[in-house]
């Protein structure tokens, strides 16, 4: 049989794992999507089971070798990940998992942010990053102190799709685009941060080697991974990327000055940015925005990351009883000065306000609102909280911006128009569905090989079309979100 040189991208979000298997320049021949449930049993904490991960990585991959051509499975040379960023997998000695997983969303370790708050500010500015409690730090922290018998059982304390390359290799490692998320990392040393880690009452022997870069061979496909996928035992799998990262390369993100914004579960606005020096992270004791390793070999973002995106608007819609179709289609009503005011922060929020206490509310509600109103102001006020977040990010201008957009939470035409006018931004659609997968895909084909460094950016560098600008409704967009930041305050305080 004729084959065709083909690569295996596994992008692991937080609620659903995507497989797509594309060719050796990332255009998709086939994908699956499978989803697993987010527990959230007590206030404030976000799990899921790892295995449930492996199996819908199981069951998505399945599918895509079903409906790939022949010659494109045959030819599979391969594989590459994205994964979920922050959160925590206790995993034994054979990598099984010790406990469920704990997600970016979980707000429990917020007291052991003063371990790092206590720290020394030159130690701190070596972080370079806001302290944010969902992050692997406070939350082994937090571990140590709540579950000491489950980290004496536990040998690996892994990124998310640390743990599934594991599983797939028997070996395992870190990187630098997820281990620099933790509050772990030293951005100085690209390395673990060891006076942090013992402030922390770490066990340091928890924490894996760091490969040099996602784009790194981490190891071989084992036989037993081969026969539950369905795949050839011996395949490179490449150390692979945090899904932002993986999705800025996805998307040709390397031009500093680019800002691209992504709306998934939650909000990401990336932009390229230099190496830190000590200079430049000497005054970066309460940063309110990320500075992270990018899924090149030296590269580094900035981002401005919210918690309000996707989750908030699911649960809208599920509370009213509204498929995506009809909540997206509320976009274009237009905004009404006595419309409620929706604070969409269910679960706290990172940039700019670091607080995970913050909680939600529709405020102004008048016997006179309908359904309808409640959607309207519930996509409004995702979309104020996107420009809290943009409004953060440094060098960004105020007013008269280009963005880039990705991933699929930002598709519908009249939520694009809305974003547009609220941010005050003309966007710009990205051709690549599914960034993070291709990503990960595009990761795995230079892993294996099939690219170097060159082709690699010529190949991920995607065509752009201006899709919305700021159009009349601006203005009084503007009206509705002094408001909308008015009343946030109010709560606030």
């Amino acid at each position: 049989m004729t084959t065709v040189p083909a690569v295996l991208g596994i992008d692991l979000g937080t609620s659903s794992v995507k497989v797509a298997l594309t060719d050796q320049v990332g255009a998709v021949v086939a994908q699956a999507v499978c989803d697993y449930p987010v527990d959230r049993r007590n206030p404030g904490w976000a799990e899921t089971d790892p295995e449930a991960w492996w199996q819908a990585i199981r069951t998505a991959t399945a599918q895509v070798l079903a409906t790939a051509p022949a010659a494109s499975v045959a030819g599979i040379a391969g594989i590459g990940l994205s994964g979920q960023m922050h959160g925590v997998v206790l995993s034994d000695a054979e990598h099984r998992p010790v406990r469920p997983a704990v997600l970016w969303a979980d707000a429990r370790a917020e007291p052991q942010l003063d371990l790092l708050r206590a720290l020394d500010l030159s130690v701190r500015a070596r972080l370079a990053n806001p302290l944010s409690p969902g992050m692997a730090g406070p939350v082994l922290a937090w571990l140590h102190v709540h579950e000491p018998e489950v980290l004496d059982a536990a040998r690996h304390a892994l990124q998310p799709k640390d743990w599934i390359r594991a599983w797939l290799t028997g070996v395992a490692a870190g990187e630098p685009s997820d281990a620099s998320a933790t509050l772990l990392f030293d951005v100085l040393a690209a390395d673990w941060d060891d006076e942090v880690v013992t402030a922390l009452g770490i066990d340091r022997r928890l924490l894996p080697d760091l490969l040099p870069s996602a784009l790194t061979e981490a190891g071989r496909l084992t036989t037993a991974a081969a026969e539950a996928l369905g795949l050839q035992a011996g395949l490179p799998v490449a150390a692979g990327a945090g899904d932002t990262a993986a999705a800025a390369l996805g998307s040709g993100l390397f031009e500093p000055g680019t800002v691209q914004l992504t709306i998934g579960t939650g909000v990401q606005i990336v932009t390229v940015v230099p190496a830190p020096t000590a200079e430049s992270v000497a005054g970066l004791h309460d940063p309110v925005t990320h500075l992270y390793r990018s899924a090149t070999a030296h590269g580094w973002y900035a981002m401005a990351a919210g918690l309000t995106g996707g989750q908030s608007l699911d649960w809208v819609r599920r509370i009213l009883g509204a498929e995506w179709s009809e909540l997206y289609g509320v976009a274009d009503r237009g905004s009404r000065p006595d419309d409620p005011v929706f604070l969409p922060h269910l679960v706290g929020e990172r940039t700019p306000y670091l607080d995970t206490n913050m909680r939600g509310a529709w405020t102004g509600l008048d016997a006179r609102h309908d359904r309808v109103a409640l959607l309207h102001s519930a996509l409004e006020g995702v979309a104020f909280a996107v420009a809290d977040c943009l409004d953060a990010l440094p060098g960004i201008p105020s007013g008269n911006r280009d963005l880039r957009l990705a991933g699929g939470g930002t598709t519908a035409p009249a939520w694009r128009q809305l974003l547009a006018d609220v941010l005050e931004a003309r966007l710009h659609a990205v051709d690549v569905p599914g960034a993070s997968a291709r990503g990960a895909a595009l990761i795995g084909a230079r892993a294996a090989g099939l690219l170097d460094d060159a082709r690699l950016t010529e190949v991920a560098t995607p065509h752009t079309t201006l899709i919305a600008e700021p159009g009349p409704a601006a203005e009084a967009l503007r009206d509705r979100r002094f408001r909308y930041r008015d009343t946030l305050a109010r709560l606030r305080a």
